[in-house]
């Protein structure tokens, strides 16, 4: 199940995010209060975090910071009514933002750069999934070499099987008649 948390000291806000995200099979949970979002963080397992920008006491970059701590591969967004340049970049470079949301947002785009969020976390959750399953596999096979080698050296020849031009094994001693 997709979770997704949002974090904005403007009640209205968040009742209109939840509005937008409300026909999606993802679970939100919606914060006004940064520091409980942060207590959340170790309850429940995010895909998405979006913060608002400014928020009074903890402001977003810091609260993503923390997140980022936590739940490290969580997509992080920020959003907010003041879009400068200088801003966007110190929230990229010091929380590792994925994507920098604009205050009025047009339903679709929010709804497109959360699933391309959600994407992302998928494929990056795939692919951990997957190179653990290959190191896994990896520990066997050099088990079964050592194993191979010890049976080897116990027993010359074997592990060497002969087979004829057909691919068929051919058990020594034992002549076709």
């Amino acid at each position: 199940m997709i979770k997704i948390q949002l974090v904005d000291d403007e009640q209205n806000i968040l009742n209109a995010l939840q509005r937008v995200l409300r026909r999606h099979k993802w679970t939100v949970r919606a914060f006004n209060n940064p520091q409980e979002a942060l207590d959340d963080l170790s309850q429940n397992e995010y895909a998405v975090i979006i913060s608002d920008y400014q928020m009074p006491g903890l402001d977003g970059v810091t609260y993503l910071q923390f997140a980022k701590q936590c739940q490290p591969h969580a997509m992080r967004m920020i959003l907010s009514a003041h879009g400068d340049r200088d801003s966007m970049m110190h929230a990229i470079n010091r929380a590792e933002i994925y994507r920098f949301l604009s205050k009025p947002w047009e339903d679709y785009e929010l709804e497109a750069t959360l699933r391309s969020a959600i994407d992302l976390y998928m494929l990056r959750f795939e692919n951990q999934r997957l190179l653990e399953q290959v190191r896994s596999q990896q520990t066997v096979l050099l088990r079964q070499q050592q194993e191979l080698l010890r049976l080897e050296t116990e027993n010359p020849g074997l592990t060497r099987v002969h087979r004829d031009d057909d691919g068929a094994v051919l058990i020594e001693g034992f002549e076709d008649e």
